[in-house]
């Protein structure tokens, strides 16, 4: 079986779980390029009725997701999308590489903070990783991050996706832990939960000064879409140059930073990019402006 049809037969048993897939490269990024010229806006496959959103064009639907195999016939693997649906799956990458541990790393948070790991579904990945898959409460908004937790430990969470089971990259496959028997996903501890949940924002009374109004709705929506819609190549420097002029906000106390951030580094990774490198581009870029 070549590793095309294997990977879209591994997509629709997922989906036939409730899972929302998408066809990934065998370098575990969205197979198929961006649709829209730079400056257009698009947050998925449901809104414009073209494929190339990344985990925007995540479905359930067989015949959905074939047609998206059909255009991506290098795809060798497929992507779950994470933090959607009524109980949003929030991925856990565990590390084992470099010196770094990331098991080791969730044991001991777990022993510092008072929770239980729970034996849920667990996916070995070809460096000797674990994916720990979990369900979040309905409505939950929980941030993508890489180390942040504690070294070697990586959350998937809204506009996040995992690495599907049976996904071939070019240092192996993914695969369902043999330990586990009956794979079940669980709840994440609420002890767990409160450690990624973004921190809510202190309540302050209103200072009788009149304040300046929020730019919100026209410049981080704009930079947003900047990077949403940039294309292979330029996707790093784009983003480089939105951080930038975000944090810029956020030294003048016209955005949040936890929004800030949020924003840019889901639609960098909808738009193709890495995580970890859309993270490290936006701390640069905040270590350059002294946000």
């Amino acid at each position: 079986m070549s590793s095309w049809q294997n990977a879209l037969d591994n997509a629709l048993q997922a989906a036939e779980r409730g899972f929302g897939v998408f066809p990934l490269s065998r370098n575990k990024v969205p197979a198929i390029p961006s649709p829209h010229d730079r400056n257009h806006r698009c947050s998925g496959l449901h809104q414009c009725g073209s494929f190339g959103h990344g985990v925007g064009d995540a479905s359930t639907c067989p015949d959905v997701i074939r047609m998206g195999f059909e255009q991506a016939r290098h795809a060798t693997g497929y992507g779950i999308a994470c933090g959607a649906g009524p109980l949003p799956l929030v991925g856990l990458d565990l590390d084992r590489k470099n010196g770094v541990d990331g098991v080791a790393q969730l044991l001991t948070l777990a022993e510092q903070h008072g929770f239980t790991i729970p034996k849920t579904v667990t996916v070995c990945t070809p460096s000797g990783g674990l994916h720990l898959w979990l369900t979040g409460p309905a409505g939950a908004h929980i941030p993508n991050s890489a180390s942040k937790l504690g070294p070697g430990i990586d959350v998937r969470g809204t506009r996040g996706y995992l690495v599907g089971p049976g996904s071939r990259g070019r240092t192996g496959e993914y695969i369902v832990h043999p330990a586990i028997t009956e794979p079940t996903v669980h709840p994440i501890p609420q002890r767990l939960l409160r450690l990624l949940s973004p921190p809510q924002a202190p309540k302050f009374q209103q200072p009788l000064q009149r304040r300046v109004p929020s730019p919100r709705g026209n410049v981080l929506d704009g930079l947003v879409q900047f990077v949403a819609t940039s294309t292979e190549g330029t996707r790093n420097d784009r983003l480089f140059w939105a951080a930038c002029r975000a944090w810029e906000h956020v030294r003048d106390e016209h955005l949040a930073a936890g929004e800030v951030e949020a924003e840019l580094i889901s639609a960098a990774v909808g738009a193709g990019l890495g995580e970890r490198a859309a993270e490290n581009t936006v701390t640069s870029a905040r270590k350059k402006v002294g946000a």
